[in-house]
């Protein structure tokens, strides 16, 4: 802990730059206690972690609050100084017992009362989802910052990311996702950002590095992502994931491909128009590809030329899929205003831009072109060239 009360009430706060005289001195002529149980605290001093306050003896005070990383204790108080120095109010280690959460650092922003939660360990989705939403309904903005140490980059703009690391996407002002990471002992944020997964874990991301000392909250807060995605890239990476699919089909994956083989077509030969990148692809842990094969056989296969389509078949489709679970929704604590249906929407606009569809309405399509279906391995080699070297530049932004 970071923060203790004197016997007289007096609020001490290590999150400000103590010397450590300064500090020897006082604990010298004051005893600490905790400010949410009231029990007895010690004020460690050592030289080789960070100053901070501890429970003289176990509690579940201390099981809750002081299960700290020496970088948990280093990152939030960074943070709450980094804070500070921008005349931003800001309480460390508020403790609100109307809901009996502590957030690392509260703090008022253009009218909006801040939750930050710098978080280095992994807790459960429960865990994460319960206090997101205790947050959420008692007036709190949260805002999650994970620790740098979770990122897995593996390629050139492409990471791995878990279930745990997606739960801290939120959503910008302007409608970009994004997840803010922060790196105390280089004192930089990472943003992942232009976030469009194609598998369950692995996803094509831009990583921005902002170094603390250069930069103020509205960075943190508001990104201006404008990256785009390589195609061709996202095109043979696809490929890989397919072989593998094939080659090695999980359970889920054995619907689809009894599916798709009962329709007379393969999966290595569906069209280069299944399985492109939308911006809200996140919101859907079941792989793009998985999920527009299942709107192609659901709803675009059984039409036929100037046929209309609606939003309310896509969306009969998806709630079909979701129910027999070969569709899953990804758990997003943070995005609340965004709806499931809305990769398909961005989907279908995207066969928009290809000719394929021509906007009838709100909420109405025209299928204006038919799909092909490659017949040989050859051919749909072809089609695809053809594909990216018309479309490529205009797919790579949505």
């Amino acid at each position: 802990m970071l923060t203790a009360l004197t016997k007289t009430g007096k609020k001490i706060c290590l999150g400000y730059d103590y010397s450590k005289e300064t500090l020897l001195l006082l604990r010298s002529k004051e005893e600490f206690i905790c400010p949410i149980c009231g029990e007895t605290l010690l004020l460690k001093l050592g030289d080789q972690r960070i100053f901070h306050f501890a429970h003289k003896k176990v509690s579940q005070c201390r099981d809750i609050y002081e299960n700290e990383t020496f970088e948990h204790l280093d990152g939030k108080k960074q943070l709450f100084q980094w804070l500070i120095k921008q005349k931003i109010p800001s309480v460390l280690e508020y403790y609100d017992r109307n809901i009996q959460q502590r957030p690392d650092i509260l703090f008022q922003f253009k009218g909006q009362k801040y939750s930050l939660e710098y978080q280095c360990s992994s807790i459960s989705d429960k865990v994460f989802s319960k206090r997101t939403r205790s947050y959420l309904d008692n007036g709190y903005t949260p805002l999650w910052i994970m620790s740098s140490q979770h990122l897995h980059p593996k390629r050139k703009d492409l990471m791995a990311l878990s279930n745990f690391e997606y739960s801290f996407l939120r959503s910008s002002p302007t409608g970009c996702l994004y997840i803010p990471t922060y790196c105390p002992e280089n004192h930089h944020f990472q943003l992942v950002e232009s976030i469009t997964s194609f598998t369950i874990k692995n996803c094509f991301a831009h990583l921005t590095t902002l170094p603390l000392e250069r930069i103020g909250l509205d960075s943190i807060l508001e990104p201006k992502s404008n990256f785009s995605l390589s195609l061709s890239y996202w095109k043979r990476e696809l490929d890989r994931v397919l072989l593998n699919w094939t080659l090695h089909p999980q359970n889920g994956l054995k619907a689809l491909l009894q599916e798709v083989y009962n329709k007379g077509l393969n999966l290595f030969l569906l069209p280069p128009e299944i399985g492109l990148p939308v911006a809200h692809s996140v919101l859907i842990q079941t792989p793009p590809f998985i999920w527009q094969t299942y709107l192609y056989l659901d709803v675009l296969a059984n039409k036929k030329l100037y046929d209309l389509i609606t939003l309310d078949e896509v969306k009969a489709s998806l709630e079909k899929r979701i129910y027999k679970k070969q569709i899953i929704l990804r758990n997003l604590p943070q995005i609340e205003n965004i709806l499931p249906i809305t990769p398909l929407i961005e989907y279908l606009q995207q066969l928009e831009r290809l000719g394929l569809l021509m906007r009838k309405g709100g909420s109405i399509f025209q299928l204006s072109a038919t799909i092909q279906i490659p017949k040989s391995n050859r051919e749909k080699e072809e089609v695809k060239q053809i594909f990216l070297s018309q479309y490529g530049k205009v797919l790579s932004k949505f």
